[in-house]
């Protein structure tokens, strides 16, 4: 069996001079190894001309027969002269799609596939590229150095590879350091955007690719599939191959020729970025340029995407769980430009207009610059930014926009001024799904853009009428007609963190569970798995360190008053919280880690995130660090602070100062305020700041590879945690690793926050649709209003919106409201609190409902409208005005320890979503006590100690579990379960016949667990948890 280099070589080459692979060899080896040489390139120039001008003779007979007879029997040569100028000038990729211009004669060097079949002569024309495979290509003639294979088209060299053998004791990192060390960038051939458009390292295994040789500083990317195979979850690598090399993927489908010809058209582009740099203390912006090729996640998304459009045309949802640092922008661009030329069989335009829906400006710039690059068309993208108003956008999709960008919001206004629709079809992609889909902007998007003539004919045959009865002055049709799906929509949704909304809206059917419920999942997933172990992104979770907070207050008046306990435990904690000891406290640690650790990251250049729990916590901690900075300037030389937070804040510590404001204190390296959130970034960005202090700003979408360190103290959940911590999660050059500080969270807490979108998210089940009539049961139950008062109100709203409103017209819409709210007001504090409650989920769940189907109930409508407006005129029960309890206690000590410090492993299979089918409401804690039992409860919670007496009794238990014959069993549960059910559910059982056998054994040492059941369920949680940490480690 020949295990040689050459065969892996001779392997790939015969697939690709295949009919399947549609290469032309140049240069191998026939089916018995002999060598073959059909053409031979001018090594100096890299290029086969005499491929080149038979091209184009064949193609272009009539422009080529002008050329020649201009310049004779020199006009190869006049044509290598006239390509290599236009190359040098504006690069190959813009040659290759645009061809060249000499004399008058216009001539192409490649032909593209035509979207549709109509021109006949645009097919043959595409056909006629050659596409040619060369074995051992010698690129320069200062060496006799040979490329293992390279791929040309109409005599172009374009792909590179290098190809190596485990078998021979090579893989792809042999291939990378050869074009590190072997390849230099100064060779002709070699110069970014000159020849070759990328460069392949492959062995039996895996596939790594670069766009651009820069000697050792080249940096090679994965294009794998990913280790359980493409769109699919898991981590890095590629999948076994039955039916062949594991890497086949890459000349079986991305290098095939009609593949090779897809991506040099329509997504390879070529960029200049400019950056601002610092240089012996004077900063400049400079441009730099770069050639982006698709990851292999990227190639697959828009591949699948636009397959099974062609298959299944309009009206299909699509959900894409791509990580953060997919490249989701280019992911995005790459769908918009296909979507907005993608005909069907029968060579009909899918879609009129592609809308891309944004909440990032950057998204809008870099959409555009992405596609410009493929077509230079004005007008083709219409950018509805906060310069234009939301009739530019009415008027871009009444004008049959190719692609429209904007945010959801400004479809609120538009739809008003938006034609009705007749046979419009429309592809709409959401950029970060899981925000605000199920809001009035979203239903707003949906109604705006129906195909009211396909509407009507549904609503008529569901409502069982003529087309012609169907009212659209009536609001109940007209928003009805508006509701669930519409076969002239199809949504494209990206997430990192697709909620159980996102799924059940946009998600992909693919199977049953047991109770026969749908299972709904992404259309496609690249998960943060595989993004972190290809190097994409950094595992924010690997070094993480978590702070236990212990104090104690005390009271010092005799004032004992009678309080409501939640918040007045919460006013305790807050006084903590602000307490000028513990953000001092806390400061010197982050300081002292910051200045020993981060500032030396990143060669020199890591930065850190302080996250404060509030906006005048983020102030303080502001301050502390400014005061630490001065009190220690020797030591914090180049080191400053910003901080960022919305609107004014004033501090009762600083009764002198004017109210603090974000712009205010923070100054550029001009002494200005920084007054724009662009500049607030390019600030944090330069060398001037490298604290950034935040509250409820800057968690989410805020992209500085810069950033190290993060210190929390704030009580992250769910997506939140997520979005918060990623923002440490870029890669920049000299990155390696992350390190965060958390006083708030514990271990398990950020775990299971992470555990749903760690692979892919799924959703078992669907929402019952009426649920929105047991929540309209469980308000009727209060007696607020009736059927009268829901009609009246409906009925002048219709009177209204068909005249001029009067000067009373508001007056008497808030006096319809007046008796209910009087009712409200005579019920008791709780039964408020529930059906205040009632009412918000009703209109939560009518507004969510009607996003997946029709509900043809016009009183149901009818009582939504007026619960809309009921909602908003509800008062709100007072807080409990707990008085200044300040001058009541005082805090006695308060100690920081760390509690975890190493990795968060997400070694657990991830939870699947359910929809909620509770119609439960919020319970509110009213529950009162004196202040000094709040303060010791309060101190109980946050002192986290055991006495010596307990702890016997602890470590009894644990050592008799250790010798129990079913600790294997318990080992398997750890590690096979969350922790909440492990310790809510599994150990509870084993916990009692624990603590009975200690018990008949040792009556006086374990009778408090039988005394006290606050103790016995103080000391189950206690030890589940440490035995659940303690079992997955072993």
């Amino acid at each position: 069996m020949d295990k040689s280099e050459k065969r892996f070589e001779r392997d790939i080459e015969s697939f690709l001079i295949s009919p399947a692979g549609g290469y032309t060899q140049f240069n191998g080896q026939n089916a018995d190894g002999s060598w073959i040489h059909t053409r031979q390139h001018d090594v100096a120039k890299c290029i086969y001309m005499d491929v080149l001008c038979e091209f184009i003779a064949k193609t272009q007979p009539k422009e080529w027969a002008k050329y020649t007879k201009y310049y004779g029997d020199g006009a190869a040569d006049k044509l290598y002269h006239r390509l290599e100028t236009t190359i040098t000038n504006q690069g190959l990729l813009h040659v290759l799609r645009n061809g060249i211009e000499d004399m008058g004669c216009k001539l192409k060097v490649c032909f593209f596939k035509p979207e549709s079949d109509l021109n006949p002569i645009a097919l043959e024309r595409y056909e006629a590229n050659v596409l040619g495979c060369a074995r051992q290509f010698r690129y320069s003639t200062s060496n006799t150095n040979t490329i293992d294979m390279v791929l040309s088209v109409n005599g172009i060299p374009v792909v590179a590879l290098e190809l190596k053998n485990q078998l021979t004791g090579q893989d792809y990192v042999c291939a990378i350091n050869q074009y590190k060390n072997d390849r230099s960038s100064k060779e002709f051939a070699f110069r970014l955007n000159h020849r070759f458009l990328v460069y392949f390292a492959v062995d039996l295994y895996e596939a790594w690719m670069t766009t651009q040789l820069a000697d050792g500083n080249t940096r090679f990317f994965p294009f794998n599939q990913g280790s359980n195979g493409a769109g699919l979850t898991g981590g890095a690598g590629n999948p076994q191959n039955p039916n062949g090399y594991a890497t086949s993927y890459l000349w079986e489908e991305v290098l095939q020729r009609d593949s090779l010809l897809d991506l040099i058209h329509r997504f390879i582009s070529f960029v200049k970025e400019k950056e601002e740099v610092v240089k012996n203390g004077v900063s400049k912006t400079i441009t730099k340029e770069k050639m982006i090729f698709p990851r292999y996640h990227q190639y697959d998304v828009v591949r699948k995407i636009m397959a099974d459009v062609r298959q299944n045309g309009v009206g299909m949802n699509y959900l894409i769980q791509h990580s953060a640092g997919s490249g989701k922008s280019n992911s995005i661009a790459w769908i918009a430009y296909r979507l907005a030329s993608v005909h069907d069989a029968e060579s009909n335009g899918l879609f009129d207009s592609v809308i891309v829906v944004t909440n990032r400006v950057v998204l809008d710039s870099q959409l555009q610059d992405t596609i410009n690059s493929f077509e230079h068309q004005v007008g083709l993208v219409e950018a509805i930014d906060d310069k234009k108003n939301s009739r530019s956008l009415a008027e871009a999709i009444n004008d049959k926009k190719r692609i429209i960008i904007c945010t959801i919001q400004k479809f609120l206004f538009a739809k008003k001024d938006m034609e009705k629709f007749r046979g419009r079809k429309f592809a709409i992609i959401i950029d970060e799904a899981h925000q605000g889909q199920n809001g009035e902007s979203a239903k707003s998007l949906r109604r705006s853009l129906i195909d009211i003539g396909a509407a009507i004919k549904e609503y008529s045959e569901e409502a069982g009428i003529e087309e012609e009865e169907v009212d659209l002055t009536d609001d109940y049709i007209n928003a009805v007609i508006g509701q669930g799906r519409h076969d002239n929509q199809s949504f494209f949704a990206f997430t990192a963190t697709p909620k159980e909304p996102t799924l059940e809206s946009f998600g992909t059917v693919v199977g049953v569970n047991p109770e026969r419920k749908p299972i709904k999942e992404p259309f496609h997933v690249y998960s943060m798995h595989q993004a972190i172990e290809e190097g994409y992104i950094l595992d924010v979770l690997a070094n993480y360190t978590t702070i236990k907070e212990a104090f104690r207050l005390i009271r010092v008046s005799e004032d004992n008053p009678e309080l409501i306990e939640g918040p007045a435990s919460r006013a305790l904690f807050r006084y903590y919280k602000q307490h000028g000891y513990t953000i001092s406290q806390k400061t010197e640690m982050i300081m002292t880690n910051f200045l020993e650790n981060c500032r030396y990251q990143i060669g020199g250049k890591g930065k850190a995130m302080v996250v404060a729990d509030s906006r005048a916590n983020a102030v303080r901690y502001y301050l502390a660090i400014k005061k630490y900075l001065t009190d220690h300037a020797g030591q914090c030389a180049g080191c400053d602070v910003m901080v960022a937070f919305s609107g004014e804040v004033t501090l009762e510590d600083y009764p002198s100062e004017k109210p603090f404001t974000e712009a205010t204190m923070n100054l550029d390296e001009n002494d200005r305020y920084i007054t724009t959130d662009k500049k607030f970034r390019k600030a944090f960005h330069s060398g001037q700041y490298n604290i950034l202090v935040v509250a409820n700003k800057y968690q989410t979408g805020f992209d500085e590879p810069l950033l190290h360190t993060m210190y929390v103290d704030k009580k992250l959940r769910d997506v939140t945690a997520v979005q918060t911590l990623s923002r440490l999660n870029r890669t920049a050059p000299g990155k390696t690793s992350t390190f965060v500080l958390d006083f708030e969270n514990a271990e398990d807490d950020i775990r299971e926050a992470f555990l749903p979108y760690y692979e892919a998210a799924t959703l078992e089940g669907s929402t019952d649709v009426n649920k929105v009539y047991d929540f309209r049961s469980k308000i009727r139950d209060f007696m607020l209003y009736n059927f009268d008062d829901v009609e009246t109100f409906n009925q002048f709203m219709a009177a209204q919106a068909a005249k001029v409103q009067d000067a009373t017209a508001l007056g008497k819409l808030a006096g319809m409201f007046r008796p209910v709210i009087e009712r409200y007001m005579e019920l008791d504090e709780e039964d408020r609190y529930t059906v205040r409650d009632y009412v918000r989920k009703f209109n939560k769940a009518y507004a969510f409902v009607t996003q997946l189907v029709r509900l043809h109930d016009r009183d149901l409508f009818h009582e939504y409208q007026y619960t809309l407006h009921l909602i908003r005129l509800l008062p709100r029960d007072g807080k409990e005005v707990l008085g200044n309890i300040e001058d009541k206690i005082k805090l006695e000590y308060a100690s920081l320890t760390e509690t975890f410090h190493g990795a968060i492993t997400l070694d657990e299979k991830p939870p699947a979503f359910v929809p909620s089918s509770s119609v439960a409401p919020k319970v509110p804690n009213k529950k009162k006590d004196t202040l000094q039992s709040i303060i010791d409860k309060v101190n109980e919670r946050f002192s986290g100690n055991f006495t010596d007496a307990d702890r016997v009794i602890i470590e009894g238990i644990y050592q008799m579990f250790m010798k129990d014959s079913e600790v294997q069993k318990f080992r398997k549960y750890a590690k096979n379960n969350s922790t909440e059910l492990f310790v809510r559910s599994l150990f509870p059982d084993k916990f009692r016949d624990i603590v009975t056998q200690c018990f008949m054994d040792n009556n006086d040492s374990f009778a408090k667990l039988f005394n006290d059941s606050d103790f016995y369920q103080k000391v189950q949680d206690a030890m589940a948890q440490e035995l659940y940490k303690a079992l997955r480690k072993e």
